[in-house]
Formats: structure tokens, sequence, C-alpha cells
């Protein structure tokens, strides 16, 4: 996907706009840890924090494996620390959302909904958005029995059973957390074991309000207002059943969001943004961290390490180019 500035603003409007040393794009781990690094090097940087402050990682109700908090921390509360330290030393935060970019030309050129600013130094931080089942009935009662949030929308559930689907951490995590308020949930897997660390398994085997059904998927979620059922299928045997349930939460990992960077920047076949071990891309003076890179880690700790080595990067290449 080719995107062309030159005919979103005219030379004059362009000019008009200061240009900053850094703009990071997303406001999750990876961006706010960003923007602490370039404010602390005196950069001043400008975060254009997208829809979601705090990132995903906002959304989890409680994390206990970031370092320095042994009882662990709220999501969203992490994420305001985060900004309240990148703010303390100079960073700026705008809540917009970056709807096309330019990095054929230098100062890098990022358009808002009703702005459009320069840099001289792009940190991508756009982390990454939930997989969706892709199912019949899926986007017709999202909002109505279907969701990706748990801490959003546990509460709606209250005695209701729930159905889970998925395996890995944020499943468990987020179908323990269902357990404050619904009767029963029910984890669906497709495969026969789960992918999530030991300690969140034992956790999920040891509570009652939990039980499991394997080597299964979903093949299509019914209902009339709101979810009232799913049909489901063992992919072992291939035999089908309706089950009834109140509720649909979906977590079977994420996708990068890197639409803006199509044609611009390298991306692997799953669309994550390549780079290099110092968060470069291939274009010089763009870097990317977090979930929009890495499709291996995907923890609150990786990606604010990367973020830091980012804006660390990002401060060389802008005395490089000063010398």
């Amino acid at each position: 996907m080719e995107i062309n500035l030159g005919a979103i603003a005219s030379p004059s409007s362009s000019q008009s706009n200061p240009v900053e040393d850094v703009i990071i794009l997303g406001a999750g781990p990876a961006g706010l840890a960003a923007a602490l690094y370039a404010a602390r090097a005196e950069l001043s940087p400008l975060v254009l924090t997208g829809t979601e402050l705090g990132g995903q990682a906002a959304l989890t109700h409680t994390i206990e494996n970031y370092p320095g908090f042994p009882e662990g921390v709220g999501g969203m509360e992490l994420g305001e620390l985060f900004q309240k330290q990148a703010e303390r030393f100079g960073a700026r935060l705008e809540f917009d959302t970056a709807e096309a970019v330019d990095l054929s030309q230098h100062p890098f050129r990022v358009r808002t909904y009703g702005k459009e600013y320069r840099a001289r130094a792009l940190i991508i931080a756009t982390g990454a958005s939930p997989n969706h089942l892709e199912v019949p009935g899926e986007a017709e009662f999202t909002g109505r029995g279907v969701s990706y949030c748990a801490t959003c929308d546990g509460w709606f559930f209250k005695d209701k059973d729930v159905i889970v689907v998925g395996g890995g951490d944020s499943a468990l995590e987020e179908g323990l957390f269902l357990t404050r308020y619904a009767r029963q949930v029910t984890i669906v897997h497709r495969r026969d074991q789960l992918r999530a660390g030991a300690i969140l398994q034992r956790r999920a085997r040891e509570n009652p309000k939990i039980q499991f059904i394997w080597n299964t998927v979903v093949r299509e979620i019914r209902g009339n207002a709101a979810v009232e059922a799913v049909r489901l299928e063992n992919v072992q045997t291939g035999e089908t059943w309706e089950r009834p349930t109140d509720g649909v939460f979906i977590f079977i990992g994420h996708r990068p969001n890197t639409a803006l960077f199509r044609g611009q920047l390298d991306l692997d076949e799953r669309g994550y943004i390549k780079t290099d071990p110092l968060m470069r891309t291939n274009v010089p003076g763009v870097f990317a961290a977090g979930e929009v890179m890495d499709p291996h880690f995907r923890q609150v700790v990786t990606s604010a390490g990367m973020g830091a080595a980012a804006a660390m990067m990002a401060v060389r290449f802008l005395q490089e180019q000063e010398g």
C-alpha cells in the first residue's frame, strides 16, 4: 500500500508545522518506555496515543510478572504510572490517532484526523489487536455476548455461564478473572494441552468454577438478541454439538497493527515489522518496538525494554544527523 501525503496538505501548510525531534506512535508499554527515555534525553517527544492509552496491557486486570510489583499491579494502573513518569521528564501526550504516514521523505510526515506532524525520528509502537474467530455470529454478537476483554465486560456476566476460547496466558488470566462474576467458565481449546504458564495452569485447574473442553473449536455463535449458544466441533472426531452459553470471550492471539506501514516498511509474512537487533527498520530514522514487531515474547517487560532500546537508538540517530 503506497501512501502519498503530498495530496493531503499543501507544502505551505506542511512547512508551517514545527518539526518534532521524535514522534512515538502508540502509548502502550513500548511507546511509554520510549517516551521516558527520549524525554530524559531532553528531546521532548510527542506521543500520539491512538485509541488505547496503556495498550493491551491496560485491559489486563492484574499483571503479576512485571518487576518491582511483588503483589501484582493493575494493567491500567501500570499504564498510568508509565505515563506519569514519562510526562515528568517532558514527554507530551496527544490523544490522537495516526491515519496516514509518509516515510519516503525526511522529516517524516504523520497525519491524524485533524492535524499533520513532521518528525526527524519516528518510533512505531502501535501494538497488536485481538484475533477473531471469523465464524458466523461473531461479528453480529460482538457487544451482545461476544467480547475480547474480560476486564471490560466481565461484570455483565454475573451468575451466568461463559465460554473462553484459547489456551495461552491471556485465555487463562481472563478466564480466572471471569470467575469473580460468572457461575461457570468453560475454556475451549483446540489442543489437548495448554500453552499458558505453569502457575496459571495450576490456578485454572484448581478453580472449581473452571472446566475444560479439549480438542475443540467454535464453529458458530448463535442467539437472538444476545448470545445463547455455540456450535462446537471436536477436531479429532469431527463430532459437532450445540452448547448453551451466555457469553463468548475470545483470546486466540493478536495481529500487529501495521496497515499504515505496508509498502513503506519491510514486514514479515504475518505482518510484523522487521527490525534488526537495534530496533531499526529498513528506513533510517524509523524504529519499532513492542508487539508491532515482536511475535515471540509479547510481554509487558519485554515491550518496555524494546521501547527503551528504540528511544536510545533514535537519540543516536539524531546525534549522527546533527554531526
